[in-house]
């Protein structure tokens, strides 16, 4: 009876992490362009590198085949990071704006039982995310004087099974439900919208692209109620919750992975993994909103003919969004661990992240509610906007070194580099989305408790970095993370 106890005690620990970590914030700011540096301190420690060699069960971020390199039983991860990112942006003639986005802290849990050749289990992790915050009097509201923000967080539910086929040899392969969610309050100046515009209302689409019958209504005012010589002076868009677990736009699907391991001798590990691209839908909201601010006939605004003096006035739109096809990238990737003595472990990783197969647009498509609670947006009513952000990410070669030293047979220490190209293209660089960072040094350790217990913790940090867009306005951007776990075996 004892023993039954026991049995459902454990069930419940597992069962109550795993729904802990369901349901906290899984927003995070990235480091490998959306994706962060390392996943599970262990790794963390060494740069990011764990395609060869066992690192608990964040095996199910990095390559679940690793879970075959584990010892018979079962194993409970319970983990939690934390990012710090410190990001601002500054353009000639403006004061700076800094991000106040610089603290933001992610959970994970993982299972894995080892039953004779099989590994299974469950586990719930970040994937990554980027964003900031501005206040509303930087230059980056536009004159709105509204909060500049945005938030892209994406969560993982993974099942993972590995097989060992000999002693030498693993395969494995994870099943990965995936979540994104959005929140953005984005401002446009008039100049920015005016260039969306195609060439007919005197666009040059130079950095995006609107459209749809908003567009037309608004322009076919232009010499009567607005004034032609600057009809827009701000255009926002608008959707957020300000919850610390979900954005306000919210989009699910699937992806998978493959991976495997091979020994080859008594020092080296080789391993590969190949991450599929995401098949999410749709992020949607119905709760959204489309502002812009305009010179009005002060005339028409009084009710009556046009005067030809103009006021400027903001109208509201409210209405449904949807941000269209956004995924994430395929990965592939190969690694190898060498024990060069007993103490002494060196491994390394390099991995392929096709960020240009999804993030050459960002699109967003806005219905207008149809009815409106201000009556300068009645006309707007049923409407709709379709909106491009040009992206035109490149895809990025990531490249993880690290290193282990046991110091002692309760503790290992661990230090590693991460290296990337930056996938963003100045021209197109966005203050709300810098997902810019290219280095990354780390150092961690782990202590073994007793013969079942055992704590892991790592620290990254990563230098500033500074990118210019096409539109003068510099970007800089560092960070500090951190991650720690617990684990314990059964």
């Amino acid at each position: 009876m004892a023993g039954g106890n026991m049995n459902l005690t454990k069930k419940s620990i597992i069962s109550l992490a795993i729904a802990a970590a369901v349901s906290a914030p899984l927003t995070v700011w990235a480091t490998n362009g959306m994706n962060l540096e390392a996943y599970g301190p262990i790794a963390g420690g060494m740069g990011g590198a764990s395609f060869a060699y066992d690192n608990g069960t964040a095996a199910v971020m990095n390559n679940p085949a690793t879970l075959g390199m584990m010892a018979q039983g079962s194993r409970l991860d319970v983990a939690v990071g934390s990012l710090g990112p410190d990001i601002s942006s500054s353009m000639s003639g403006m004061p700076d704006a800094d991000s106040s986005a610089t603290a933001f802290y992610m959970p994970a849990v993982g299972w894995v039982k080892k039953s004779g050749a099989l590994a299974y289990g469950v586990g719930v992790f970040a994937q990554g995310g980027m964003g900031t915050e501005y206040d509303p009097d930087s230059f980056l509201a536009a004159g709105s004087n509204k909060t500049v923000r945005s938030e892209v967080g994406v969560g993982r539910f993974l099942i993972p099974l590995s097989y060992s086929v000999s002693d030498k040899f693993n395969i494995a392969g994870s099943l990965d439900y995936v979540w994104a969610s959005m929140d953005l309050k984005m401002a446009l100046t008039g100049a920015q919208f005016g260039d969306m515009l195609d060439a007919g209302y005197g666009g040059t689409q130079e950095y995006g692209a609107a459209s749809g019958s908003m567009v037309d209504s608004m322009m076919g005012m232009v010499g009567t109620a607005l004034d032609a010589t600057g009809p827009v002076n701000w255009a926002r868009f608008d959707f957020s919750n300000g919850s610390p677990f979900l954005g306000e736009a919210f989009g699910s699907g699937f992806a998978g992975k493959l991976g495997f391991t091979y020994k080859m001798g008594s020092r080296w590990t080789v391993g590969a993994i190949y991450h599929s691209k995401t098949s999410l839908g749709d992020m949607t909201t119905s709760n959204a909103s489309v502002s812009m601010n305009v010179n009005m006939d002060d005339g028409i605004l009084a009710g009556g003919a046009p005067v030809g003096t103009y006021s400027p006035v903001s109208i509201p739109v409210s209405g449904k969004i949807r941000v269209k096809d956004f995924q994430w990238p395929e990965t592939y990737g190969i690694g190898a661990a060498f024990q060069a003595t007993d103490k002494i472990m060196i491994a390394a990783d390099i991995k392929r992240i096709g960020w240009a197969n999804v993030m050459k647009n960002f699109e967003m498509s806005f219905v207008a509610d149809s009815t409106q609670d201000n009556p300068l947006a009645a006309g707007f009513a049923g409407q709709t906007l379709d909106a491009i952000l040009y992206q035109d990410w490149k895809d990025q070669t990531v490249i993880a070194l690290g290193a282990s030293f046991q110091t002692t047979e309760q503790l290992v220490l661990r230090v590693g580099y991460n290296g990337s190209s930056n996938p963003v293209p100045d021209k197109y660089l966005n203050p709300l989305f810098p997902a810019t960072i290219e280095n990354n040094f780390t150092f961690g350790g782990g202590y073994e408790i007793n013969e079942v217990s055992s704590f892991n913790a790592s620290m990254t940090y990563a230098p500033e970095v500074s990118a210019t867009n096409g539109q003068d306005v510099t970007v800089r951007h560092s960070q500090i993370n951190w991650q720690v776990m617990y684990s314990h075996l059964f």
